[in-house]
């Protein structure tokens, strides 16, 4: 067959015959006869002993699948061993192409199932994850030590190992570094020990466990509570006043003022004229709610003049938290005297948040776009591929993937 075409991958393929069958593109090829390194006595040979064809399995061609027939040589040396001829485009043992295992090992990354990336390239789902397990461990970038700031958070992972796993990321660099099997406090403490060296800062949700278990393995590091997860416990006050109010209104105010009640969590300034007239309405409806309203509203401004001046100046932030503590326990609502007892409990954590203006804010949208893998799989069985999964996508982000 005469061609003036180089496909990719076939360079030096000479290709016999060519038709396309039921959408399947069938390639026969062969390679030029040359002599052949014995592997047995070392010495060269051009002595053919029989042919073989072997099937092989090639990336899609114009979006047809592509089938090649390969017509391997085999040779004879004097030694009396028969081996076959060596290619660059199929390697020993394999019935893919080269270049199609490359393919897979790229996208069975940057897919977005493995079901996916089956289909795409004409094969089996446990192919695909074969591929994929052969391939994650020796690419996966394992973590030697733990940089000077890290963070640490939970997700939902239902895997073998637990329900819930841990992740370790770099709120610096902003990149995952591991995941742990289960959000035990020994499991971390283990990990820490180990590998947190040089850890100085840990950024954290409010969690007891997780702070017992970097205490245990790291000493004393500078713990940083992440601002969400204190902050909303003064929300948590508010709703649960709100929902206790509401119930002392007529049906109709009842069932409108559950409908409406993000007017009580937004800033007034943000609210529209509607919005405002509504919050008015039913402020004006409970003193308890009213009050409760005002004291959220003092913690925010707090808070925001706390984000301006907390690294320069964190005596003033520590007074006017204590100021803010005397209003709540002046007042009878009990939701928002809870809420600053736990203030009180992580008071050095919260105070570091403003010193060091470190958040888990990042490791959050990590956690989200682990759940979105888990949900678009349906879920996955097995702890550690599920671990590669996550780590090997972030740390092949930023290679383009134009394939399959």
């Amino acid at each position: 067959m005469h061609h003036n075409t180089i496909i990719p991958g076939l360079e030096g393929v000479i290709i016999t015959n060519s038709e396309v069958v039921e959408g399947i593109w069938k390639l026969s090829v062969e390679v030029p006869k040359c002599r052949q390194k014995c592997p047995c006595c070392g010495n060269r040979t051009n002595r053919v002993h029989d042919y073989r064809i072997q099937k092989i399995k090639h990336l899609k061609v114009f979006e047809r699948m592509t089938i090649m027939y390969y017509r391997r040589r085999r040779y004879s040396c004097k030694c009396g061993k028969r081996f076959s001829e060596k290619t660059s485009f199929i390697e020993r043992y394999q019935r893919h192409s080269v270049e199609w295992n490359q393919a897979v090992a790229l996208r069975v990354v940057k897919g977005k199932t493995f079901k996916e990336t089956a289909e795409i390239f004409g094969t089996s789902s446990s192919t695909i994850m074969r591929r994929f397990d052969t391939m994650a461990a020796p690419q996966l970038k394992e973590v030697r030590e733990l940089p000077p700031v890290i963070a640490i958070d939970e997700y939902k992972g239902d895997t073998s190992e637990g329900k819930f796993q841990v992740i370790i990321a770099d709120p610096v660099n902003r990149q995952p570094l591991d995941i742990l099997p289960n959000r035990k406090m020994e499991t971390v403490k283990n990990y820490l020990h180990k590998k947190g060296g040089k850890v100085e800062v840990v950024v954290m949700d409010m969690s007891n466990s997780f702070k017992s278990a970097v205490t245990k393995a790291l000493g004393k590091p500078v713990i940083v509570a992440d601002r969400f997860h204190y902050c909303r416990y003064i929300y948590w006050a508010l709703e649960r006043v709100r929902r206790s109010v509401q119930n002392e209104f007529d049906d109709y105010n009842r069932k409108k003022c559950k409908r409406m009640k993000h007017v009580f969590y937004k800033k007034k300034e943000n609210l529209s004229e509607v919005q405002r007239w509504y919050l008015d309405r039913y402020l004006s409806m409970s003193d308890e709610l009213c009050e409760a309203y005002d004291l959220k509203e003092l913690f925010c401004e707090w808070l925001e003049k706390a984000k301006e001046i907390g690294s320069s100046n964190i005596s003033y932030v520590k007074e006017t938290l204590y100021e803010f503590y005397r209003k709540v326990e002046a007042s009878n609502i009990d939701a928002f005297k809870s809420a600053i007892q736990t203030f009180r409990n992580w008071q050095p954590e919260i105070f570091n948040s403003f010193a060091f203006g470190y958040t888990n804010g990042f490791i959050e949208g990590l956690n989200n776009q682990t759940k979105v893998f888990k949900r678009n799989a349906f879920g996955f069985k097995r702890y550690d591929r599920f671990r590669m999964r996550i780590l090997l996508h972030h740390q092949w982000k930023h290679i383009p993937a134009h394939i399959g």
